[in-house]
């Protein structure tokens, strides 16, 4: 069986979700097909939430009069027959009829926002299962909230997720398509939830874990992972196969057609995941598995990514010197305020690290200060990510990178954690040119 996953713009469209049921069907291939909300759905659910939020009642059920004419445009475009049709717009009304119902529930907490932002995933699922049924395609829709949970920490259940699927699954032998939520769940309460934005592609790669499917195919409207990003950069072209490492890495940095998270599940389980383009379904796409091919193998550098918002700090002690623990306690700082670091360079009295969350930078820096002197942050920064085999067989590497870089100051520099990474950070404002001096030191012929 194949896990296929298919974000907003993929179904943002009445054609597009057309199409989506020609691919599905295309060949014998069970599937469990994952859906995201019709794009620009969440968006508009999320402004709804905060006009409630505001106690703005009368901009929020404009604002959900506006999204409902958008569902209702939708249902007349998407079916041929009257009974699809009907099947459709029953949808809608039943969806709406309980989102207006969360605009009388005073006051509206972050229950209720998840339990809205949560119909955009509910919606397309059901209009598009009323829609293989309207083609008469053996299908069924499997509610993810039967079976998608995270614990007290966030963190998927996956456990849970494989024995409520061995569970499902068997009554539903004759469906050739399984459609199912991407992005909701339910919490520890049992109350809706979600897995975070871009958490659809996460899901995807969960339930591929949970059963051991064959292959996980992400699709998208990109012909799979760029070695570098096309909005930049010119002259980019799909990277064909890559490392889970390595796709990890730059999902982790910033590659956009990847959710960071949807590694992990399919690496711990050795599934394949492909990212496909809609738009071009005969093209090759990206193929992410435990190990490159021959040809893939000997390639040096790979791809690029940049991950922004990056805040550095500098820390300094003399009493690092000749000693221990030092380390653990600064990291046990960041462990307290649940705060990530990213890239990490010592000398024997300093260490600088970056981090991209600084909501708790204010009481790091203050327990830092009671055993280190402290430089002032560095904010705007920027961590540009190259992926490849990178091993110490291979002359030459940080030699080639750094004549690429040699106009651009670089403040920090991460190399040998892996053999897959090589990291270093600039400044926001030298971004773009990284990026393009880059593409042309290491790619260019």
């Amino acid at each position: 069986m194949h896990v296929w996953k298919f974000g907003g713009t993929s179904v943002g469209k009445p054609d597009r979700m057309q199409s989506i049921r020609h691919l599905i069907t295309a060949d014998d291939t069970r599937k469990i097909v994952v859906l995201s909300a019709l794009s620009g759905s969440t968006n508009a659910l999320l402004a709804i939430g905060e006009s409630l939020k505001a106690n703005n009642d009368t901009e929020a059920n404009a604002q959900i009069d506006t999204l409902k004419q958008h569902y209702d445009a939708f249902v007349g475009e998407l079916y041929k027959t009257e009974a699809g049709r009907a099947a459709g717009q029953q949808v809608i009304e039943t969806e709406f009829s309980f989102i207006r119902s969360l605009t009388r529930i005073k006051p509206f907490t972050l229950k209720q926002e998840k339990e809205l932002v949560a119909e955009g995933e509910l919606l397309s699922t059901q209009l598009f299962q009323a829609y293989l049924d309207e083609e008469g395609v053996a299908s069924t829709l499997l509610p993810a909230l039967e079976f998608m949970r995270i614990d007290a920490d966030n963190e998927p259940e996956i456990q849970y997720t494989e024995q409520r699927l061995a569970d499902m699954l068997p009554a539903h032998a004759d469906k050739q398509i399984i459609v199912t939520q991407g992005f909701i769940c339910r919490n520890p309460r049992g109350e809706v939830d979600n897995l975070k934005r871009g958490g659809s592609d996460y899901t995807a790669s969960l339930i591929g874990g949970a059963i051991r499917a064959e292959e996980i195919q992400i699709w998208t409207d990109i012909d799979g992972m760029h070695n570098n990003d096309p909005r930049i950069v010119k002259n980019t072209f799909p990277v064909r196969e890559l490392t889970f490492d390595e796709a990890a890495e730059l999902a982790y940095f910033g590659a956009k057609i990847l959710h960071p998270s949807t590694i992990t599940p399919a690496r711990m389980f050795g599934v394949p995941v492909r990212l496909k383009n809609t738009m071009d379904p005969a093209a090759p796409g990206t193929l992410i598995a435990d190990r490159a091919d021959g040809a893939a193998q000997q390639q040096v550098f790979k791809a690029i990514a940049a991950k922004d918002g990056i805040t550095a700090l500098y820390i300094h002690s003399t009493r690092m010197l000749n000693a221990y623990g030092f380390l653990r306690r600064i990291f046990e700082i960041f462990e307290k305020y649940k705060t990530p670091v990213d890239m990490l360079a010592t000398s024997e009295v300093s260490v600088s690290v970056t981090i991209d969350n600084t909501d708790r930078i204010d009481e790091i820096k203050a327990e830092l200060s009671t055993f280190c002197d402290l430089e002032e942050p560095d904010y705007d920064q920027t961590i540009i990510c190259i992926v490849g085999n990178f091993s110490a067989d291979n002359e030459g590497v940080a030699v080639r990178v750094f004549n690429a870089m040699q106009n651009i100051p670089i403040r920090m520099i991460s190399y040998g954690g892996t053999e897959s990474n090589l990291s270093m950070l600039v400044h926001g404002r030298y971004k773009a040119q990284a990026l393009n001096a880059l593409n042309e030191g290491l790619f260019s012929v």
